[in-house]
């Protein structure tokens, strides 16, 4: 599991072989409930348990602001800042040829889609500040020029290389505070 050291790890499977009580099944029950309950937002790739998620569901959100991100769990990060009331889009990933990773390949038909249903007035590009997060963030740019909506990104000020999991709520309050037209 990502997180978990070899030392952890180690401590996790002696207390499951030792524990008495049932613990062990119900941690396993409820791993496995989760995985059958949980699924992606059919509109923005977030975690769901319906069949839209909590914040594409929320009537209180701005819908004139689009915010797109390389992974539903980049979502999390810019939440927990309070400083974004939009809606988001997933890509599901970022162009990356030595990857294999090509535009087809990420949820940018279903971004494009919503654009034209949604005609959000301003995208918001909070991407990785890499090679490919540029790349992926250039080639969008391109498909969405067509459309009347200010495409904005946040502002640098995240490690090069370094993805929003990383950083913290006040450079991330900042990102987003001193976004940037492109």
């Amino acid at each position: 599991m990502p997180g978990v050291g070899p030392r952890s790890a180690e401590r996790i499977a002696l207390w499951m072989v030792q524990a008495r009580e049932q613990q062990p099944e119900g941690i396993a029950r409820a791993i496995g409930e989760t995985r059958a309950a949980v699924h992606p937002c059919v509109q923005c790739g977030f975690f769901a348990t319906a069949e839209l998620c909590e914040i594409c569901a929320d009537e209180s959100r701005a819908r004139e602001l689009l915010c797109v991100v390389e992974q539903p769990t980049d979502i999390l990060p810019l939440e927990k800042t309070s400083a974004y009331r939009g809606r988001y889009h997933s890509l599901g990933g970022r162009i990356s040829p030595l990857d294999r990773v090509a535009p087809e390949d990420l949820r940018i038909a279903s971004l494009l889609e919503r654009v034209e249903k949604e005609s959000p007035g301003e995208i918001i590009f909070a991407l990785a500040a890499d090679v490919e997060g540029e790349a992926t963030t250039n080639y969008l740019v391109e498909l969405l020029k067509k459309y009347p909506v200010t495409l904005t990104r946040i502002a640098h000020g995240l490690p090069a290389g370094g993805g929003l999991e990383s950083a913290d709520e006040l450079t991330l309050y900042r990102a987003l505070s001193g976004r940037t037209r492109l």
